[in-house]
């Protein structure tokens, strides 16, 4: 059945009047830029960062508005560095006896309280170990604003007398403290001389060594920076060699228990030839030798 109307014409006109659905060549280049993602990424992020940035550098390129800002910035911070739970109130201070103690707070002269961020606490550190009676320390914050110093304190175990002071030693030879007088210190064996400070684990072996004349022992004196002289009371000396002095020292120890050597009217032993000691008597030693000799001497004039 046919239609009751009739269709229009085409014609050549209608024809070219129609939309191509295909895309301009502009936009075909614009969506083809678009895929690529050096482009999306300079559109998404670079513009808008690019537009951030100029303002900012147009806002800051006035003077009063960068100080306005810069002091703002400022007072933010310093509200929040003092926030109360950032305030260091007091120092703890373990494993130091009451005089070091004392002299880590005077080397550390802090203003409590005061803000956290305002302490180094590696500078703190170095300080403190930097005192001659502290091994090592360390510093930490504690809960409840307590800045904690841990520190392990050198125990003096001779007392140096030196050209210049009084000093204490730890077994390593490290200053631990100066004394005015060596009485202040009486448990503690004296060593002396030029050197003495650099070779005291040797000395507290020779010590170790001559347990046995504890009592009469006055000290030790390093003589030449090289070697040791044993010091006991009634101005007696023990003249020890460079090398090996503990031996020679339980050397003339055996001929002590042997003879009571260290009990006659001798003033020095001198070991400093281990094959060839050598004795060096008193005043009165020597004038009852003269005597004998003098004596020997008459007899055998008589017997001629």
């Amino acid at each position: 059945m046919r239609p009751l109307r009739a269709g229009r014409p085409t014609t050549p006109a209608r024809r070219r009047a129609r939309r191509d659905p295909a895309p301009s060549r502009l936009a075909y280049r614009l969506h083809r830029l678009w895929l690529t993602p050096l482009f999306r990424g300079i559109i998404r992020i670079g513009l808008p960062v690019a537009l951030i940035l100029g303002g900012g550098i147009a806002y800051l390129s006035d003077d009063a508005r960068r100080e306005d800002l810069q002091a703002w910035l400022a007072e933010q911070r310093r509200a929040f560095e003092e926030r109360p739970e950032f305030v260091v109130k007091l120092m703890a201070i373990d494993g130091a006896s009451a005089e070091l103690a004392e002299d880590i707070r005077e080397a550390v002269p802090i203003d409590f309280p005061v803000s956290q961020f305002d302490l180094d606490l590696e500078h703190i550190r170095r300080t403190i170990a930097g005192l001659d009676a502290v091994a090592e320390a360390e510093v930490s914050l504690r809960g409840q604003g307590v800045l904690q110093v841990s520190v392990r304190q050198r125990v003096p175990v001779v007392v140096w007398r030196g050209r210049r002071e009084i000093a204490l030693l730890d077994e390593t030879g490290h200053r631990v403290a100066a004394v005015i007088a060596r009485a202040m210190r009486p448990d503690l064996p004296l060593i002396a001389g030029d050197g003495a400070d650099r070779a005291v684990p040797e000395a507290l072996r020779l010590m170790a060594a001559a347990e046995p004349l504890k009592a009469r022992l006055r000290g030790l004196v390093r003589m030449g920076e090289r070697r040791w002289d044993l010091v006991l009371d009634r101005d007696q000396r023990i003249l020890l060699p460079e090398g090996d002095p503990v031996t020679a020292l339980e050397r003339v120890l055996a001929l002590d228990a042997a003879t009571d050597l260290l009990a006659r009217d001798i003033t020095t032993i001198d070991m400093r030839i281990p094959a060839r000691p050598t004795l060096r008597l008193g005043p009165g030693a020597r004038e009852a030798f003269r005597m004998i000799n003098l004596f020997e001497l008459e007899e055998g004039a008589v017997g001629q």
